[in-house]
């Protein structure tokens, strides 16, 4: 049923692939993922868990992760802060808070999936446009494409890292 190293597997409905890597055991899974030992030991029949392999796929239950309709889920990376998340997706804290019940703010995990609602527009002030950043945007091209300084565009967004832009990211542009 569990292939070698680079033979996936299709996980049945509910649960996520996970490739195991050094030091992980299921205890420490189920802490990541927010779901049980006996969840995933459940999504994984025939895989003994005292003798997990690197590079071994499993499958991994969502139970915790929260409904999110109209939105997208978000897995957390190394670095993230809610305050960023919040900017990259143009979403307020409390509106990310609000649709994770239970999300302790300050203590976000690598791996934690969590739901980012819909954006409810209407966040560009009076004299700028909403975008929505593409595949190979700067702020250096967008500048151009709509003839303003990378400076306006900075002063019109100054809570986005122009290093760290998103495809899907909305941004304000302010009209030439």
């Amino acid at each position: 049923m569990y292939g070698e190293y680079g033979i996936s597997q299709t996980c049945p409905s509910g649960t996520q692939p996970y490739i195991i890597q050094a030091g992980d055991t299921f205890y420490s899974l189920a802490i990541r993922f927010n779901t049980t030992v006996a969840a995933i030991m459940a999504a994984n029949p025939g895989v003994d868990p005292t003798r997990l392999q690197i590079g071994q796929q499993i499958c991994i239950p969502r139970i915790g992760v929260p409904a999110c309709p109209g939105g997208q889920y978000y897995t957390i990376r190394n670095g993230d802060t809610l305050f960023a998340i919040a900017n990259r997706f143009n979403v307020t804290v409390a509106a990310i808070i609000a649709a994770n019940p239970g999300i302790d703010p300050m203590s976000l995990r690598v791996g934690q999936i969590i739901c980012i609602p819909a954006s409810t527009g209407g966040t560009c002030p009076s004299g700028t446009s909403e975008y929505i950043i593409q595949a190979g945007d700067t702020f250096f091209s967008i500048a151009r494409r709509f003839n303003i300084s990378v400076d306006a565009l900075l002063a019109a967004n100054p809570n986005v890292d122009p290093d760290n832009l998103q495809i899907g990211q909305k941004i304000c542009v302010p009209r030439g």
